[in-house]
């Protein structure tokens, strides 16, 4: 393979397009989102990128308005080049990728906007004699419970196939986390046999990971939705992915993306952790009895994925009532 001949990739993530402002910025985050997807397709432009890889959260809700679907869906149609996506928890409803094709990301996949990966179903790309064998892995609700890191790795690779790369929407980091919040660590998966493993899902990213030749990347969000003190010292990023004979990974800032104490709210952030740190006590203080009536739906949907001593059958019942729920809230059935 000769190092002139060269497959590029532009891989970006958590994008979260919505219509109304959290109350943690100070901006119009329409407009914030729709300056640095235009500057994303600038980027295309001057790096000759071939395909676009997405890591999923495209939407921050499945049924987000259809005057958003369609302003940033000709945004993204302005990009030119393929748009590879996996299904992130909130394209989705009840955690759940079944329901993807009652979804606006399930919208666009059948207009051909973006198109979905499954798993099982692999794309290859191909560009300058080089093939890349990519895969992804949507978001489930037990995909860090543990036992299911071979949703992480891959197993298998056609000898045809100069580079396999996965996608997941997962929680993978590089180092633990806090505890009670379920994750993967890269050292877990390690042994994949995908030469580039991207992830989504953790908006503050760990960047570029090389462990024995194989690349681990995960840029960040390319918004700043957290309600976290460490998201105003954070640049969104894209990275870009070049190859030939070897790897190259170039992480990219986006020049669009505010200063955080400009477009940040601190009071409403440092409000939201005192908020956090109280709800935190009062579950603390009790054994049982969750009342979902208080709760957000995303939040029941965490409290009920991570439920201890609580049969897979039942979960996935309910998770599949939750999202029977949602879709009725939108005239949709089951």
């Amino acid at each position: 393979m000769q190092g002139v001949l060269v497959l590029k990739l532009l891989f970006l993530t958590d994008t979260h397009i919505r219509g109304t402002t959290p109350k943690s910025r100070k901006d119009n985050i329409v407009e914030t989102l729709e300056r640095k997807l235009m500057e994303i397709i600038k980027i295309i432009k001057h790096y000759n990128i071939d395909y676009v890889l997405h890591g999923g959260d495209l939407f921050d809700r499945p049924d987000i308005s259809v005057s958003i679907v369609g302003n940033f869906a000709s945004i993204l149609n302005e990009f030119k080049v393929p748009i590879y996506i996996v299904c992130g928890n909130h394209d989705i409803y009840g955690h759940n990728p079944n329901t993807v094709n009652r979804t606006m990301l399930g919208l666009l996949d059948a207009l051909s906007v973006v198109k979905i990966v499954q798993r099982d179903e692999p794309v290859y790309l191909c560009k300058n004699g080089i093939k890349v064998q990519l895969t992804g892995q949507s978001y489930t609700y037990d995909i860090d419970n543990g036992n299911n890191s071979d949703k992480y790795i891959i197993t298998d690779i056609p000898k045809d196939v100069n580079y396999a790369i996965h996608m997941v929407h997962g929680m993978l980091l590089n180092k633990p986390f806090i505890k009670g919040i379920p994750y993967t660590l890269i050292d877990d998966i390690k042994d994949t046999k995908a030469h580039v493993t991207l992830s989504g899902h953790y908006h503050s990213g760990f960047g570029v990971v090389e462990v024995n030749g194989k690349y681990f990347i995960n840029p960040g969000s390319l918004i700043r939705i957290t309600n976290s003190l460490s998201e105003i010292e954070r640049t969104p990023k894209v990275a870009i992915i070049n190859l030939d004979d070897s790897i190259k990974v170039e992480l990219v800032g986006l020049k669009t993306a505010e200063k955080g104490e400009k477009i940040l709210d601190r009071d409403e952030i440092e409000n939201h952790i005192f908020k956090s740190e109280r709800l935190f006590e009062f579950k603390q203080s009790i054994d049982a009895a969750i009342n979902f009536d208080k709760l957000e739906i995303n939040e029941i949907l965490i409290e009920v994925s991570n439920a201890e001593g609580v049969s897979e059958e039942v979960k996935k019942e309910a998770l599949r009532r939750i999202a029977h729920s949602q879709m009725k809230n939108i005239g949709d059935e089951i």
